[in-house]
């Protein structure tokens, strides 16, 4: 159930006001002055605040601007009540970062509507926060894949690179013999020795390139799931 503070000091307009949104189906709390309303609002975080401006002590302007401070209960929707009708007072209010302004006296049809449409107003907002918040994640989500692939990545061919060097080493010494050598038994021999060499570093390229293909985001996981990967 949604919950409505009010905060207004006269007793019967205050009344008034929380029998219409207790019989619309709303939870209610009151105040009958400013500094309790405050004090309400932070305590019981509603999901929205009638409160009206000519009050003594502190005046619906200043509850407003003291709860907007506070991170707790700076984003409820905030509905000024008053009886003064001028647009100076208005534009004070809106200029403030109120939601919506009415005037006493007021229809019960007014007051819903007005209630109506900045809950709505505020559960787009929510929805549309908490849909960029989750574009956010998954796009970090995503930047995180490509930093963990490429490290990887990185990592293995380092590993590769490494086992390059041992068939080329053996390569060029075969090569060196092979310049040197005195029959054909043995050029031959080394012509062998030298198929073997380059088949093992022509596999190990091709290791290199099937990594490419193999190391997606999705296989990292699973093999970081199996304590087969390192974790960066």
């Amino acid at each position: 159930m949604r919950k409505i503070l009010v905060i207004e000091d006269e007793k019967s307009i205050l009344s008034n006001i929380l029998e219409i949104l207790e019989s619309s189906g709303f939870e209610t709390i009151s105040a009958r002055n400013g500094a309790a309303g405050v004090q309400m609002a932070k305590e019981h975080v509603p999901q929205l605040i009638l409160c009206d401006i000519m009050m003594p002590d502190m005046d619906g302007y200043g509850v407003f601007s003291t709860l907007s401070r506070n991170p707790i209960t700076a984003e409820i929707p905030f509905i000024f009540l008053t009886a003064k009708a001028g647009a100076s007072d208005f534009r004070q209010g809106m200029n403030l970062g109120a939601d919506d302004y009415i005037t006493k006296p007021f229809r019960r049809t007014d007051l819903l509507e007005a209630i109506a449409a900045r809950l709505e107003r505020k559960r787009i907002t929510n929805q549309q926060y908490l849909k960029e918040r989750q574009q956010n994640e998954e796009l970090q989500n995503k930047l995180n894949d490509l930093r963990q692939l490429n490290s990887t990545q990185a990592k293995l061919l380092e590993r590769l690179t490494e086992e390059l060097r041992q068939p080329l080493s053996s390569i060029t010494m075969v090569l060196h013999m092979l310049q040197n050598a005195n029959s054909e038994m043995q050029r031959e021999h080394y012509v062998s020795i030298l198929k073997e060499e380059f088949s093992k570093e022509i596999a190990l390229i091709n290791q290199i390139s099937d990594l490419q293909t193999l190391l997606t985001p999705e296989n990292i996981r699973l093999l970081q799931n199996f304590n087969l990967l390192q974790k960066k």
